[in-house]
């Protein structure tokens, strides 16, 4: 699965551990989010989303 949270991130100057924390996963899970090895399920999808005040679909893409 394709996604911007590479992108979404830097734009914002965050660390992965930064974003880790806000979402309270591992820095591991955003990593493996970023490098399209670890697809979240909905409910990580749905506070990333919030997080970065997007839709889901503005983020991922199959």
């Amino acid at each position: 699965m394709n996604n911007r949270l590479r992108v979404l991130r830097a734009e914002r100057e965050w660390s992965q551990a930064n974003l880790a924390d806000k979402l309270m996963v591992s820095r591991q899970t955003i990593n493996a989010i970023e490098t399209g090895k670890y697809a979240p399920g909905l409910p990580l999808a749905f506070k990333i989303a919030s997080l970065f005040e997007l839709q889901i679909e503005e983020i991922f893409n199959p």
